[in-house]
């Protein structure tokens, strides 16, 4: 018995753990309900990272941790106006990562709507929150029903991920 519990004491001891400054990672989450209740900051990650959503991470990190834990920047960012990567981050806090070729700065306010009754599937898929696959469905569903009511028929109809729609829909207009 005392052996056993020798065994699991080292084990706990010398497990490998994250160092003080390492982020961390959650998962993105589907819907803001999904996330722990853990202590740390909420800080969203919208536009040209692999994984755009939600993350809690800890207090005193900066930009770049919060795009690390997002899974990095994808070849659409645009690096020559990419946020201030040494800057502190907040709770409630919005990292955007513009993608090369869209219009605004690099955080939403003052981008350009796109029509999505009129994109094109390549310029749908350059668009944060969605993907090849899901803009050209997206084309074909306006060939075969005329077009779309709400932005919110990408969830309702063509079943975008909650969170993604939340990062696109403000890039789109009908």
């Amino acid at each position: 018995m005392v052996l056993a519990a020798a065994v699991v004491a080292a084990a706990l001891l010398y497990s490998p753990r994250a160092g003080p400054g390492a982020p961390v990672v959650q998962p993105p989450a589907q819907q803001a309900g999904n996330l722990p209740s853990t202590g740390g900051l909420l800080v969203e990650v919208t536009g040209a990272v692999a994984h755009p959503g939600l993350y809690r991470l800890q207090k005193g990190q900066r930009v770049d941790s919060a795009i690390a834990a997002a899974g990095g920047m994808t070849t659409r960012a645009d690096p020559a106006r990419l946020p201030n990567m040494a800057k502190r981050l907040t709770d409630g806090m919005q990292v955007t990562v513009p993608v090369i070729g869209s219009s605004g700065s690099a955080s939403t306010s003052g981008t350009t709507a796109v029509d999505l009754n009129m994109a094109t599937a390549d310029e749908l898929a350059n668009l944060p929150g969605f993907t090849a696959e899901l803009a050209a469905e997206a084309v074909r569903y306006r060939q075969e029903y005329g077009g779309f009511s709400s932005t919110r028929e990408l969830v309702d109809v063509l079943n975008m991920s909650q969170a993604d729609y939340i990062i696109a829909r403000k890039y789109l207009r009908v």
